[in-house]
C-alpha cells in the first residue's frame, strides 16, 4: 500500500477505478456530476481548459478513462505518456489513445506523492491533472507534494495544469453535498477543507507564475516558471 513520507495512505483515490467503473465514469462522472453536482460541464469548461495548454509533448496524470486526452483532438504524431497509480485506468486509457496515435502511449504506473513518481529523463512541455487533486491526501499543503514531484519533468517554458473539486465551503447543492459526503467517507476524495485561496497559497509555494480560477465548484490552475 503506497505511503507518503507524513504516512497518508496514496492509494485510496485510485482503488475505486475498476474495469467496471472505468465503463461507468464519463456518463456518470463527466456527463452528470460535472453539470448537475458540481456546475462545472464537462464538453463546455472542462475540455476546452484542456486543450487550450495542450502541448506535443503531454504528460497526463490520473489519467481516468483518458476521456479529454481523447476528445482533444490529438494529432497521430502526438507524443503522450501517462501516469496513474491504477493499471486499470493505464490500460483503458491506453486502449482508448491508440486509436488516435501512430506510436503508443508511455505509461507509468507512479504516485505523485512519492518523489521520482517518474524516469529521471523524462520532460513534458505540458502536465494535466485532472480531478485528481481532490483524491489525494492530506491538507493542501501536503498535497503540494505532488506539484513539487512533478515540476523536475517540466520543460522550460512549460505549463502544469489541472482542475480539483472544491470541499465543503464551497457551497454544494443537495446533489454534491450527498456525492462529498459518500466520496470523502470512503477515501475516494480527501477535499473536505479544499479551498480556491488555500490551492492558490500552497502552489506559489513551488511556482512564480500561478493562476486559480472557479467556475461552479471546481478550481482551474495553470502553474508556468518553477521555483528553484
Amino acid at each position: 500500500m503506497p505511503m507518503v513520507e507524513n504516512g497518508l495512505d496514496s492509494s485510496s483515490g485510485a482503488a475505486i477505478y475498476s474495469p467496471l467503473t472505468l465503463k461507468l465514469y464519463d456518463l456518470v462522472v463527466l456527463g452528470f456530476s460535472n453539470r448537475f453536482a458540481w456546475t462545472c460541464p464537462t464538453r463546455a469548461v472542462l475540455l476546452p481548459f484542456f486543450k487550450a495548454h495542450l502541448s506535443n509533448n503531454h504528460l497526463d496524470v490520473g489519467v481516468g478513462t483518458g476521456y479529454y486526452l481523447a476528445e482533444a483532438g490529438i494529432g497521430p504524431h502526438q507524443k503522450v505518456s501517462l501516469l496513474d497509480l491504477n493499471p486499470n485506468s493505464l490500460k483503458a486509457a491506453e486502449a482508448r489513445l491508440a486509436l488516435s496515435l501512430v506510436r503508443p502511449c508511455n505509461t507509468y504506473v507512479g504516485d505523485v506523492m512519492r518523489p521520482h513518481p517518474l524516469p529521471s529523463d523524462c520532460r513534458f512541455s505540458s502536465i494535466s491533472l485532472f480531478y485528481l487533486y481532490h483524491c489525494l491526501p492530506g491538507s493542501m499543503v501536503e498535497k503540494s507534494a505532488a506539484i513539487a514531484h512533478l515540476s523536475p519533468y517540466l520543460e522550460p517554458g512549460g505549463v502544469i495544469y489541472g482542475a480539483t473539486i472544491l470541499g465543503d465551503s464551497a457551497g454544494h447543492n443537495h446533489y454534491g453535498r450527498r456525492l462529498m459526503a459518500v466520496y470523502n467517507a470512503k477515501g475516494v476524495f480527501g477535499n473536505r477543507h479544499d479551498t480556491q485561496d488555500g490551492l492558490a497559497e500552497t502552489l506559489r509555494a513551488h511556482f512564480q507564475d500561478v493562476d486559480v480560477r472557479r467556475h461552479g465548484r471546481v478550481a482551474l490552475f495553470t502553474l508556468r516558471l518553477p521555483k528553484a
